[in-house]
């Protein structure tokens, strides 16, 4: 099936979406996309017309499961560039999402194959985000949320759910990465802020939002 970029684009903020809400509006499409509220309705058409999306009048639209295969090809291509970008081209994890929304619209089931054979077959993306493998499955990660970790309890970060270059970043400034060996050392009931430990750097405190956006695993 051949979609364009616009197409793809819709289909994997619908994905993303219901995975919150189970079935989207219009509305809220429109802001992920930042366009106008006919458009989407105008671009469901055309998704309904190719068999991937479902629609329930007065209640919203998900993808049906030919469009989430759709959609799950397309995350697995995006990942997959972003591990490349970190890995191979040393972009810092910050600065590969945008370069990846490019490169993801390059639907060569024979190029994802060999970067996918190149990488070692990874099973998470730099921010720790599994990639689906070639039939769609998703790996599982078992991890909890910084909050959830016990104090004085050694974990790993295993993921960060907010991605913005501007999260990235202050998680970059604290020495934060995925993989880094993080410790809980004390938790401030005033604000709910963290003092965290991270590998053999000095002892730092950390907000609540930025915390509620870590995910570690520990044996």
């Amino acid at each position: 099936m051949n979609l364009s970029a616009s197409e793809e684009n819709y289909i994997k903020s619908i994905y993303h979406l219901q995975l919150v809400t189970n079935l989207v509006n219009t509305n809220t499409l429109a802001r992920e996309l930042n366009t106008k509220a006919a458009s989407v309705t105008d671009m469901l058409k055309k998704l309904k017309i190719k068999k991937l999306v479902k629609y329930e009048r007065y209640y919203g639209f998900k993808l049906n499961e030919n469009g989430t295969r759709v959609a799950l090809r397309i995350i697995r291509r995006h990942r997959l560039w972003e591990h490349f970008l970190v890995s191979k081209l040393n972009f810092e994890w910050d600065e590969v999402h945008a370069i990846a929304e490019e490169l993801e619209h390059v639907s060569s089931p024979e190029l994802i194959k060999k970067l996918d054979s190149y990488l070692g077959k990874p099973k998470i993306d730099p921010h720790g985000d599994p990639i689906p493998d070639v039939d769609g499955k998703l790996p599982v990660i078992k991890q909890i949320n910084l909050f959830e970790l016990p104090l004085q309890k050694p974990a790993t970060v295993s993921s960060v759910s907010n991605q913005s270059p501007q999260m990235l970043e202050m998680l970059k400034h604290y020495g934060i990465g995925i993989g880094s060996h993080i410790k809980v050392m004390k938790s401030f009931h005033f604000d709910h802020s963290l003092e965290i430990k991270v590998s053999k750097q000095a002892p730092c405190v950390i907000s609540q939002p930025v915390a509620k956006n870590i995910f570690v695993y520990h044996d």
